[in-house]
């Protein structure tokens, strides 16, 4: 009796400590998805990190860029620039934190593999006017999933 009672009691802890190891495993999950959008940023060289924005100062350079990101990038990204479920939010503590010449080298050579073009062919000044657009949006709150892509990652 003394025997069934131990065998229940290890089998009992295994199947919560199964459990237990699946949530942590897809809560980790969802923060590597969040934070996978922005792994692209400490692939960008430092040369490239380190340019200014020749047009930061230029006070239609945002209302350009919001321009060409409506032509350009809203259909990932959304409208709003929150996100989609295409493409992450733009007002992103990741993003808003990034230098000018990291958004002007992700623009510029895209992330592909995760469905961004390369925009290389947009005429930098045009390129700048969307880093100047995006730099000055408002950071967003934190915020919970609210696309199916979003739920999934």
């Amino acid at each position: 009796m003394l025997l069934m009672s131990a065998m229940a009691a290890l089998l009992a802890s295994s199947v919560l400590l199964e459990f237990a190891q699946s949530e942590n495993s897809a809560s980790s999950q969802k923060d590597h998805g969040h934070h996978n959008h922005y792994a692209e940023f400490a692939k960008v060289p430092e040369k490239a990190r380190a340019k200014t924005n020749p047009l930061a100062k230029d006070p239609d350079a945002p209302i350009a860029g919001r321009k060409l990101f409506e032509q350009h990038c809203a259909e990932c990204h959304g409208d709003t620039a929150e996100g989609g479920r295409k493409a992450p939010s733009l007002r992103a503590e990741e993003v808003q934190q990034a230098t000018p010449g990291t958004l002007f080298w992700i623009l510029t050579n895209g992330v592909v593999r995760r469905g961004m073009p390369v925009w290389s062919k947009l005429p930098e000044p045009q390129r700048w006017q969307i880093v100047t657009f995006v730099k000055s949006l408002t950071p967003s709150a934190a915020r919970e999933p609210t696309t199916v892509h979003d739920q999934a990652h």
